[in-house]
């Protein structure tokens, strides 16, 4: 394990911020945010796995950091994602206990089917495996639910809309339960800070595919799902047992929204430290 922080990682020609934080020799656990947000989304949750002995690494991922927004959308494909993740665990040193939440979530489930030798467990937070994803599209609310993604896919005018004050971002995330500190935020770190583009480049590679997507996970697995997420149908949670093949636990937080990290954190812990210790 690193013996001293990590505060920048270097890979693929760009540079990725990580804020790592807790004991030194604790159990290394990295954690992979969604969009809109950035790492510093994880503090709650982090503060809380750093009192009970667990190394934390939250990662700014690629089109978030500063000094990793390429433009083109082919960087934003599973295989480019998961390659940050891998060699961010590379830099720490040994297998870790993965997290990942809304897209940090597919990315987990990735890296987790793709490379289960540096992979101790994972926690999947709102997003189920992908494959389960696709299908619930199919049978279920999701397609509705996900109308966005289409709106996503146009050049310019999702940074437009995004970016404007009480526009349309800012109605949808607070639909999607977003407090006025959260939204604050988001205007802060994603919008002023230029990180829209690059967060808007996960859904414009979406019909890129990847290998890495469908792969069954081989190990310890838990998945957090709450009942008044606006954004994924219970659907996704239920066909997610077919895609792993390892221990696995369905954990559903009643009356939360989709924004777990920021509005239910204890409960969230609580479920990452229960998969972490019983590995």
């Amino acid at each position: 394990m690193a013996e001293s922080r990590i505060s920048q990682l270097t890979h693929a020609g760009m540079t990725f911020d990580v804020i790592d934080s807790g004991p030194l020799d604790g159990t290394p656990v990295v954690l992979l945010h969604g969009f809109p947000q950035r790492a510093a989304s994880w503090s709650k949750v982090s503060d809380l796995l750093n009192a009970e002995g667990m190394r934390t690494y939250a990662l700014d991922q690629r089109g978030y950091s500063p000094g990793a927004r390429p433009t083109s959308r082919f960087a934003y494909s599973m295989g480019e994602l998961v390659g940050d993740v891998t060699a961010l665990i590379d830099e720490i040193g040994q297998p870790v206990h993965l997290v990942g939440h809304d897209w940090g979530s597919a990315v987990a489930w990735a890296v987790a089917g793709s490379h289960p030798d540096l992979v101790r467990s994972l926690t999947a937070v709102s997003v189920a495996h992908p494959t389960a994803f696709m299908k619930s599209m199919v049978s279920s609310s999701q397609i509705l639910r996900s109308y966005y993604m289409l709106l996503f896919q146009l050049p310019v005018v999702p940074e437009h809309l995004l970016s404007r004050r009480d526009g349309l971002g800012e109605k949808m995330l607070r639909a999607a339960g977003m407090d006025r500190d959260m939204i604050e935020t988001y205007r802060r770190e994603i919008v002023a800070d230029g990180a829209l583009p690059g967060g808007l480049g996960y859904y414009r590679s979406i019909l890129l595919g990847g290998k890495d997507l469908g792969r069954k996970v081989s190990v310890p697995t838990t998945y957090v799902w709450s009942d008044r997420d606006a954004a994924l149908a219970r659907r996704g949670a239920d066909l997610t047992p077919e895609y792993v093949t390892g221990p696995y636990e369905l954990v559903v937080v009643r009356g939360a929204t989709h924004w777990l990290l920021d509005q239910n954190a204890p409960e969230l812990a609580e479920s990452i430290i229960a998969r972490v210790r019983s590995v």
